[in-house]
């Protein structure tokens, strides 16, 4: 399935399973004029073609006590970018770091934006002395912090 497979009926039920995918089965049917049953085909086949990931419980980082939003920005050794093995451990690296929520490989001056999620200032850096800044392939390190969050948002527009 791509893009255009989708028909109105398939972003409907897309956008509001964004919403709340806790919905059941009768009430997607009901909130895009389906019966359920071709309501639930329909779900299982966008899963299948993977336009569904996965289903997961937004949690409310303030609450559980994750205040500080960084965003980081990672250059790596030019000697190093040149060889993919190196961009590879980082990418490897990252992933077992809890801190890190969000990495993504940039174009332009840095490498990698990572967007971080931590406790506090402290905790942020320990995370940054400890972890990034000892990686061997990083020689830069840019971060700025979330003042205020403006908006947020979970859904995509289908």
């Amino acid at each position: 399935m791509m893009k255009n497979d989708l028909d109105r009926t398939d972003r409907r039920i897309l956008t509001e399973l964004q919403r709340n995918g806790r919905l059941s089965n009768q009430e997607l049917a009901d909130r895009v004029s389906l019966s359920p049953s071709p309501c639930l085909r329909r779900v299982r086949r966008l899963e299948e073609a993977g336009y569904i990931r996965r289903y997961a419980a937004l949690l409310d980082t303030d609450k559980i006590g994750l205040r500080l939003l960084a965003y980081v920005s990672i250059r790596l050794n030019k000697v190093l970018r040149s060889s993919h093995a190196s961009m590879s451990d980082f990418a490897r690296d990252v992933q077992e770091w809890p801190e890190v929520v969000e990495c993504y490989a940039m174009s332009g001056d840095m490498d990698y934006l990572l967007r971080v999620q931590v406790e506090d200032l402290s905790q942020f850096s320990r995370f940054a002395m400890d972890k990034v800044m000892q990686h061997p392939a990083v020689v830069d390190m840019r971060s700025s912090f979330a003042l205020q969050r403006i908006k947020e948002r979970a859904e995509v527009p289908v």
